[in-house]
């Protein structure tokens, strides 16, 4: 963490992030709207993940999105890949390193809720961590790593993402996201299970991430753009080029959210 920090430093001198972004499947050309922008593949930097997935292009782009500066992680490395939920560890800690306040995550995910289907953006408000790993599993650090998660998701970043939303005339679902631990598909009981136990949105990323980042200390929102119904409650075929399809479509409505968010806070403060 400390030389991938000391890396970006040098290739951005002086630049300090405010607000981290994490985007999901199908959202990486948010990346593309960063101003001044500093691009540093995972590759270069020691301790990034390498992800194997289409659609995460696996590169951290500093700069500024609408007059905010901020450090966007255009991919992420999921569980699924390697069986380790601390992937995007370094990311998070080297996001923290760098000066960062906050971290606002992305993903692509199914709805459990008719009425929400794809197209739509979900304000996540909790989670389930259904998939049962923890990304703090191993950690030394004494009673620090038992993070309480009763406020996981930062109470003023989502009123102030529900008040762009309805600025900007964007329908805003909000909702509990169940992580499965993937890469299948969840099947029609599982599903039903989830519905049972409170979930809106399901998939196969972000609850690490949250548990690292409030571990760090760092304020912590997230959104799911949703791509699909869940399985059994259509008769879509789900696969990941679907995912990626349908979060393209919604990608506009997401990123005026994004951006109309970091207008303000770069006027208000995060």
């Amino acid at each position: 963490m400390t030389e991938a920090a000391a890396l970006i430093r040098d290739q951005a001198p002086g630049f300090t992030p405010k607000l981290g972004l994490v985007l999901g499947s199908g959202l990486g050309p948010l990346a593309e709207e960063v101003e001044g922008a500093v691009r540093i593949p995972y590759t270069a930097l020691p301790g990034f993940p390498r992800s194997g997935v289409s659609g995460h292009a696996g590169a951290v782009v500093l700069g500024t999105l609408a007059g905010l500066p901020v450090a966007v992680f255009a991919g992420r490395a999921h569980y699924y890949e390697h069986g380790n939920a601390s992937e995007m560890r370094v990311p998070i800690e080297t996001l923290k390193a760098l000066g960062a306040e906050a971290l606002l995550l992305t993903n692509a995910a199914g709805s459990t809720v008719k009425e929400v289907g794809p197209g739509n953006v979900m304000l996540i408000t909790d989670h389930i961590n259904f998939a049962g790993a923890n990304p703090l599993i191993g950690t030394t650090s004494g009673d620090s790593r038992f993070v309480g998660l009763s406020d996981a998701y930062d109470r003023s970043m989502s009123v102030r993402l529900r008040s762009v939303a309805q600025r900007q005339d964007i329908p805003l679902a909000e909702g509990v996201y169940m992580w499965f631990s993937g890469p299948s598909f969840e099947t029609p009981a599982e599903i039903r299970a989830a519905r049972i136990l409170g979930a809106q949105a399901v998939g196969m990323s972000t609850v690490p991430e949250v548990i690292i980042a409030r571990y760090l200390g760092l304020r912590v929102a997230a959104l799911s753009m949703i791509t699909n119904l869940a399985a059994g409650m259509s008769d879509e075929v789900l696969s990941h080029a679907h995912t990626q399809a349908e979060a393209a479509k919604g990608s506009a409505r997401f990123k005026t959210l994004i951006t109309a968010f970091c207008a303000e806070a770069s006027v208000k403060g995060l």
